[in-house]
C-alpha cells in the first residue's frame, strides 16, 4: 500500500518502531472500555496495537491522504475516523457525556493546544497519554523549583498528576525529527473545583511566568495599588518557578481579596 507524504507544514513525523508504538498504547490498557480519541493517527502505527487491545478507539485525523491510507488499511475504523481539526473538533460528538481517554503521538507544532483543549474537557478526560516534543514533555511533568516548569506545568497539574515515561530518539521516525521525543501521561486527580476563582488562577499563572525572571511583587504589581502592603508578604518575594500549585492558589485568592476591596 502506498506511504503517506510525510507533510512539514502539519508537522509530521510518522512513528516507524511498532515497539514503541506498543509501549504507547499500553499506557491506557487499563481503560478499556471507555472510549479513546487518538489524535493525528498518520499511517497508523499507534492505532494498530490500540486495536488489538480491544479499545472503542475513535481517530481524528485532518490529513486527507492520511485518511484514505486508513481507510483502506483498517477495517476495524469503518465509521470511526474523523476527518477534522482536533482543536477546533467538539469532543462531545464522539463521547457524548462519557468520560474518554485522549493519546497520540502529537503534532509538535500545536502539542500545546492540545493540551489547553483537554484541560477544556478536564471533567471527562480521565487520562491524557502519549508523545511530545521531549522539552515539552519535560516541561508538563517538572516540578517547583525547576528551570522548566512553567504555565503548562501549574495548569496541568492542578487537575492531573503527571509521569514522564521515557525519551524516544529521532531515528524511529519518517522523516526524523531534529530533537528527541518525550512520552508521558496524564491522570486526572480527585480535585473537582479550586479553591479559588479559576480563571483568575489562569490570568495570575499566565502573568507570573510571563516575566519569570522577575520577582511575584514586580510581576504582579499591575494587581495591586502601589503602596499595596500585600505586596511585601513573603510570597512576592519569590519567583514563580518556585510556587507550588496550591501556593499559586493561596495567591489567586490574595489577588482576588485586594480586588474586592478596591472595588
Amino acid at each position: 500500500m502506498q506511504q503517506v507524504r510525510a507533510k512539514k507544514a502539519l508537522g509530521q513525523h510518522f512513528l516507524t518502531d511498532q515497539g514503541v508504538a506498543q509501549r504507547i498504547a499500553h499506557t491506557v490498557s487499563e481503560y478499556k472500555g471507555l472510549p479513546v480519541i487518538e489524535v493525528g493517527p498518520g499511517m497508523g502505527v499507534l492505532t494498530e496495537p490500540l486495536l488489538q487491545e480491544e479499545h472503542d478507539l475513535h481517530v481524528v485525523e485532518l490529513d486527507r491522504e492520511s485518511v484514505d491510507y486508513l481507510t483502506r488499511a483498517f477495517d476495524r475504523l469503518h465509521g470511526r475516523i474523523i476527518e477534522a481539526d482536533f482543536l477546533k473538533l467538539d469532543l462531545n460528538q464522539v463521547a457524548g457525556d462519557r468520560q474518554f481517554v485522549v493519546i497520540g503521538n502529537y503534532p509538535y507544532n500545536i502539542s500545546s493546544q492540545i493540551l489547553f483543549k483537554v484541560l477544556d474537557y478536564k471533567d471527562q478526560v480521565v487520562c491524557c497519554s502519549g508523545m511530545f516534543q521531549r522539552e515539552v514533555a519535560q516541561r508538563i511533568a517538572a516540578g517547583p523549583g525547576s528551570k522548566t516548569y512553567g504555565i503548562l506545568s501549574v495548569l496541568l497539574q492542578a487537575w492531573y498528576d503527571i509521569e514522564y515515561l521515557f525519551t524516544v530518539d529521532e531515528n524511529v521516525f519518517n522523516p526524523p525529527p531534529k530533537v528527541k521525543s518525550g512520552v508521558i501521561k496524564l491522570v486526572r486527580n480527585e480535585v473537582k473545583q479550586l479553591d479559588c476563582d479559576e480563571r483568575l488562577f489562569k490570568t495570575v499563572v499566565k502573568t507570573a511566568f510571563g516575566q519569570r525572571r522577575k520577582t511575584l511583587r514586580n510581576s504582579l504589581r499591575p494587581f495591586f495599588g502601589k503602596e499595596c502592603k500585600v505586596l511585601e508578604d513573603n510570597i512576592f518575594r519569590q519567583r514563580p518557578e518556585q510556587l507550588s500549585v496550591n501556593e499559586f492558589i493561596q495567591l489567586t485568592n490574595i489577588v482576588n481579596d485586594e480586588k474586592n476591596k478596591s472595588s
